[in-house]
């Protein structure tokens, strides 16, 4: 639609107001965007940007996504570490609670781990304890087993 003027040594080549042309994507989204092409200072690669906010200067939805994936790690982390595959919630709280129990569970069995002074790694014991958790056992016949709920 139009270009707004840019100054390229802030490394924007281009800021520019675009619509969308496929007869789909033009059907479904008929709102002007924004599209900003950077320069990456640390790769020079040319990137494209688009975006809905007009109203941020043209360098601040690129580094707000260039920050976004610095939580991609901390995601692969948690599912690698803490043993998370899914969410039993998607709850604010049902999410919190589930993670701050995989971090106390992981932070208990890394204390245990050093106090033992044991040569497997901690992902190695996490390992052992989450498929040992899970195993199958046959409880005892001795008649002694307790109930939790006695009614």
């Amino acid at each position: 639609m139009y270009s707004a003027p840019t100054d390229r040594t802030s490394g924007v080549i281009c800021d520019q107001r675009v619509m969308l042309n496929g007869f789909y994507s033009a059907k479904h989204y008929p709102e002007h965007l924004r599209r900003i092409r950077p320069k990456d200072a640390d790769s020079g690669k040319t990137l494209v940007f688009l975006t809905t906010n007009t109203a941020l200067p043209a360098l601040t939805p690129c580094a707000l996504y260039k920050s976004r994936w610095q939580v991609e790690p901390f995601f692969k982390w948690i599912k690698q570490h803490l043993r998370i595959k899914r969410f039993l919630d998607t709850s604010e709280n049902a999410v919190k609670t589930q993670i701050w129990c995989a971090i106390a569970t992981y932070v208990l069995i890394a204390i245990v781990n050093k106090e033992l002074h044991l040569d497997a790694s901690l992902y190695t014991c996490l390992q052992i304890l989450s498929v040992s958790v899970f195993e199958k056992t046959e409880p005892p016949d001795d008649g002694n087993q307790l109930f939790l709920f006695d009614f």
